[in-house]
This record gives C-alpha cells, structure tokens and sequence, in this order.
C-alpha cells in the first residue's frame, strides 16, 4: 500500500509541477459536495423533501445542468478554475460569455466592459490607463459613488492575457483602487479566487471539449459602436463565434449558441443552420418599458412568431416561467404555458444567484417572493421548473444543485 501510495503522489506531483491541471475525465463520477444536501435538509416538510433525502448517488453528469459561468457562486467567473468545478459538479452543458478584444479576438468575459470588477485590472496602472474610464473616487460628502468602466475593447488578446480574475464585485463607498476591488457578498467567498485563469474562446472550447461536456456560448452585446474598427459588422461578430468551434471540429450538436439580440439568432438560422436549429434567444425584453410577462399574447414577437421563424429554445429568467395560484403554490406562469402551447423548448436562469433565500430571494424568485422563505426552496422551485414547467435545463451558480435533482427525478 506505501509503494502504491507513493507512486500515486510522485504521479500527482508531477502534474502539479507541469503547471496543468488533468482534464475532468468524462467517466468521473460528479463530485457534487455538501451543497444539495445541505439545501435538503432546509426544504419544508413534505413528499419531496422525503424523496430527497433518499437519493444518494451514484451520480452522473447530466445536460439539464448548465454551468453559468462555471460555477461563479465561489470561483471567479469564466475562468478556467470556475469551469474546471462546474465540470467536476456534472454539469454537462458550460456556458462561455463572448465578446472581443481590441484586435477582434474572442474572449471569455460576462460584459465587454466588466474587466474592472472581474480583474485586476486597476490594479495594474499600465492597463488602468487604457481603460475607457479610470478609478473615480467615492465622494461621501456629495454622496458620489466610486466607479470605473475598462472593457476588452480597451485592450489587445495579448494584455488581457495577463489579467487575473477575480469574484464579479465592486465596493461603490471605495475611495481607493484597493477598497474598490474588494467587493464580494459575504455569501460568496473569494477563497477561491487568488489565481483566476482567464481565456479567450478557443481555449474555453478545448477546454470543455476536455470534460466531455456541451457549450453554450452566448454573443454578447458590444458596449462600443458597430461596426467596429470601421468594418467590424455584428453579423462578422457573431459568425467568429460559430467559426472557432468550426475550427476546433465540434458537432454543431453540442452547440447551443445564445444571445439576447433577435437577429443574432435569426442570422444563425439562416447562416449557420447546423448550429441555428439550437440557438437560444435569451428573453431580456423585461428591460423594455412596459414588458409584462404575465400577457405573453402582447409580446412582440410572439411565441408562434418566433417558433415560425425556426426557433426552437427561449431562454427567460426563472421569474417569467413560475407563478403563484390561489394557494400561494407556485405553479407555470401564463408565459411559459404559452411558449410550450407554440412548441417552444425552454431553458431557465439562473439558480442560486439570488444569494439567501430567507427573505424571499431577489430579481429571479420576484414572481413567487411570497411562497420563498428558505434556502431549500431552490429544490422546490428546481423541481416545479422541471416537472411542471417542462424546461430543457437550468443554468446555475453552482452546478452541483442542478445536477443532483436531475439525478434524482431521473432526468436526462
């Protein structure tokens, strides 16, 4: 056992020491941690907390498990660490958030300008000073909040390659770069955010092909004018997203491409139809003046409209699909039935983003506030989105949740 023992760590030292962490071997079982079933045992009582508690593994990966982000509830967002745990906590499908660099080239990043609370940034004054808008001071005597706006577009692939990423946050009191950075909510954690790997797409994407896992890119919306450098059009952008993974030899299969822009998706479907039959339109017309979700009829477009047009998957935050009944259950909202009714797939974002769920949660649970009091009505929510709403798969801050009630309810 001591001979076995040591050639195991001289094997383990030598990988450490080649600076490369091992690929999540697609036939590792998850690894999915105290998380579920910690959330188990502060559901409410009842038929489903019962079956809970009796599922045990062993657990597999599953595509209903979307990583958004990686698993951003404790490792910094698109890093190669963050996708790293999602893979170990079986998400089977990882999402990279593109945009682009000075020089066009893709990059992982959740907004074109998000660098300056998702890196270091502004810790670094040679690319601070490149940034669209440096460190301005919090004033507490005006009651002027600290800010700062440095985007991909500020810099070449080269500079963003020597950014460190960190927990998505910013300290808007800050009156120094230092206090600025160190924002987290205290029910994240930066434990696991002292060395984020940042990567542009094609990295991403051999990455994940690594874990045996699906991607789902999304195309991000530029924050500076297009077209870009003069001839930068958003239909190039969008079709150098679906060329790397042409590049790279993937099954447009596994494939989901994403964005909240409409003509990206139908640019998509007419363009790439390989990759257009399972494009996703992410419905973020809540922004709009005067959306309301609970009239899915009024929309524009509508769902047989979008369905006729050859989408196929709509993509709505977790409030627009659930609503409450006459007994305070939360139930499918009209919107969702809607969708189903046009024969619409649905996918669902974004679990356990809202931090506690003690006081109700927040913007993904405002529909159904009054029926959340606890951290283990994420299970709840979780299983009336699968078995009732019917969604294909739930992007999640931490995968390992998504992936353990997919187990359990014998889900795909």
């Amino acid at each position: 056992m001591m001979i076995r023992f040591a050639a195991v760590l001289v094997a383990t030292t030598m990988l450490l020491g080649s600076g490369t962490a091992p690929a999540q071997p697609e036939s590792m079982p998850p690894q999915l941690g105290p998380r579920p079933f910690y959330l188990v045992e502060r559901m409410k009582d009842g038929p489903l907390k019962a079956a809970l508690k009796q599922c045990t593994g062993p657990f597999r990966k599953t595509d209903f498990s979307i990583g958004h982000r990686g698993a951003p509830l404790q490792f910094p967002e698109h890093t190669k660490e963050s996708y790293e745990a999602a893979a170990r906590m079986g998400a089977g499908v990882i999402e990279c958030d593109v945009t682009f660099t000075k020089d066009r080239q893709l990059v992982c990043r959740h907004a074109q300008c998000d660098l300056h609370t998702t890196t270091n940034i502004l810790a670094r004054p040679e690319l601070a000073a490149k940034c669209s808008q440096g460190f301005s001071p919090a004033d507490p005597a005006t009651g002027k909040k600290a800010s700062a706006k440095c985007c991909t577009s500020d810099i070449t692939l080269a500079e963003f390659r020597t950014l460190q990423g960190k927990m998505d946050a910013a300290n808007a009191n800050a009156t120094t770069v230092a206090d600025y950075m160190r924002g987290t909510a205290p029910w994240r954690t930066d434990l696991y955010a002292a060395n984020g790997t940042l990567l542009t797409h094609a990295e991403s994407i051999a990455l994940i092909k690594g874990f045996g896992a699906k991607f789902t890119p999304e195309l991000k919306s530029p924050e500076v004018p297009m077209p870009f450098g003069g001839d930068y059009t958003q239909e190039k952008y969008a079709q150098a997203m679906l060329d790397e993974y042409k590049a790279a030899g993937i099954n447009p299969k596994d494939v989901f491409a994403q964005s909240f822009n409409y003509a990206d998706v139908l640019y998509w479907i007419k363009a790439e139809p390989a990759f257009g039959t399972q494009a996703v339109y992410l419905d973020g017309r809540y922004e709009q003046p005067g959306f309301d979700h609970t009239r899915p009829e009024l929309l524009k477009p509508g769902m047989k409209e979008m369905a006729e047009a050859g989408v196929k998957i709509l993509a709505p935050p977790i409030y627009m699909l659930v609503a409450l009944n006459e007994k305070n259950e939360i139930v499918p909202s009209a919107y969702a039935k809607a969708a189903k009714s046009a024969g619409l797939d649905l996918i669902a974002w974004s679990l356990e983003r809202d931090g506690p769920l003690d006081k109700g949660g927040g913007f993904y649970h405002r529909s159904i506030k009054a029926a959340i009091d606890r951290d283990g009505d994420t299970l709840t929510v979780l299983d009336v989105l699968a078995k009732q709403v019917g969604v294909r798969g739930v992007f999640s801050d931490w995968p390992a949740t998504t992936t353990f009630y997919a187990n359990c309810a014998g889900l795909r």
